[in-house]
């Protein structure tokens, strides 16, 4: 794996070339999690790899077909008998961040100061 740290127009990024060796890919979830970008980059002139390639792709944004739904967690972890504290699932995505903005907004909004 390489790793580098770049500045494009005054913000700084890092950036970790993980490689496309078939015993490594198990592991690009680990390093796509909470990323902001992905460049994902394939050898236009090898044809017969190409869909090998989408596959793996899929495998790295998709989220997880089998996640459970916010009523599911809070019946899970038990949180519908917890009545002496204020709690909230908010539905997230750790690889787009979708949804943590109103996690903390829920969470600033309920805080007690």
């Amino acid at each position: 794996m390489h790793l580098v740290t770049f500045t494009t127009t005054f913000v700084p990024n890092f950036m970790a070339d993980v490689g496309g060796q078939d015993k490594i890919r198990p592991l690009w979830r680990h390093y796509y999690a909470g990323t902001q970008g992905l460049i994902f980059v394939v050898d236009c002139a090898d044809r017969e790899r190409m869909e090998e390639s989408k596959l793996e792709l899929h495998k790295i944004i998709q989220d997880l077909p089998n996640a459970m739904k916010p009523h599911e967690v809070q019946e899970k972890l038990g949180l519908t008998r917890i009545h002496d504290r204020v709690w909230y699932v908010q539905p997230s995505c750790a690889t787009t961040g979708d949804g943590l903005y109103e996690g903390l907004m829920w969470l600033t909004a309920n805080n007690k100061s």
